[in-house]
């Protein structure tokens, strides 16, 4: 029987989109700025093509404008950092989003180095990065800041909580360990070679995974009490559907969880909508800062 409340990203995500949408009316009504993401996907991976597509869909809906730009699967390194400094000199693009993953003949990190740092809405610039890590004012990556905010939302007051983070990827695990830090967290990164790992993940009343294998976490590795965060995405085979069906899983045992931790993010509907709705805020945050304006308070 689950006990665990269930938290709701999609209704989050709702209410964050909506206060975006109304500081962006603020800023155009106020000072003349219309944020602008401009989004780059590189090839038709069909996954990205979604996602892009639904990016572009949600920043038009928050009455920003969207900027998209495809470029085949063969497309040159050259090519795109060129495209990325006309989008790094282009004053009406406030964000800049370069889709991963690029192919094969495209270096990742040279191209995340192109983006102006200021115009980094994923927050994978090794100087936003650094930003983080140092307490100074960064753009933050999208998805471990929307697990904060849902943290907070249900838990208040965050400090002196103790933390554990299961994964220590550049995208999830090392700055949400950095956001939990700035929130006075005592924190625990671990990851598959953690040894005994079930008893680190017990000694947390924060429960992050992000480790990326279907529900490698069991219930009896949640400390009563807890709240878990599952950022994992995975898609299972499901023969309960039929022949070749799939369902998506996350990275913790949902239904042995929710008996025993106080919260948990269902998968889907938990983390996931929250990664857009902050890339939608951190593009109003880095139009409002190239202007010279406050940060708004979103």
């Amino acid at each position: 029987m689950s006990t665990a409340q269930r938290i709701d990203g999609k209704a989050f995500a709702e209410g964050l989109r909506q206060r975006v949408g109304s500081e962006v009316q603020r800023l155009k009504a106020d000072h003349g700025v219309t944020p602008g993401l401009a989004v780059v996907l590189v090839g038709e991976d069909p996954a990205s093509s979604v996602y892009v597509r639904n990016k572009a869909k949600q920043t038009e809906e928050a009455g920003m404008n969207s900027m998209e730009h495809r470029l085949p699967e063969d497309t040159p390194e050259a090519d795109l950092l060129d495209l990325i400094d006309t989008l790094n000199n282009d004053p009406a693009v406030h964000g800049i989003l370069v889709q991963l993953p690029l192919p094969g003949q495209i270096d990742d990190q040279k191209v995340l180095a192109a983006i102006d740092v200021e115009k980094d809405v994923d927050g994978f610039h090794v100087e936003n990065v650094g930003r983080l890590w140092t307490g100074g004012e960064a753009l933050v990556p999208c998805t471990p800041y929307g697990c904060l905010l849902m943290l907070k939302d249900h838990l208040g007051e965050l400090s002196g909580k103790r933390a554990v983070i299961v994964g220590r990827s550049n995208i999830v695990g090392k700055p949400m360990a950095a956001l939990l830090l700035a929130e006075s967290c005592t924190v625990s990164i671990c990851h598959s070679r953690t040894q005994d790992l079930p008893a680190r993940c017990r000694e947390a009343d924060i429960l992050v995974a992000a480790v990326g294998r279907p529900e490698m976490i069991r219930g009896d590795w949640v400390k009563p009490g807890a709240v878990v965060i599952d950022v994992g995405i995975n898609r299972i085979d499901a023969p309960e559907k039929g022949e070749g069906k799939t369902r998506l899983v996350g990275d913790v045992a949902y239904d042995e969880a929710a008996e025993t931790a106080a919260a948990i993010t269902p998968v889907p509907g938990g983390v996931g909508p929250m990664t857009i709705a902050c890339l939608l805020r951190n593009t109003v945050v880095a139009a409002a800062r190239q202007n010279g304006l406050p940060d708004p308070g979103i």
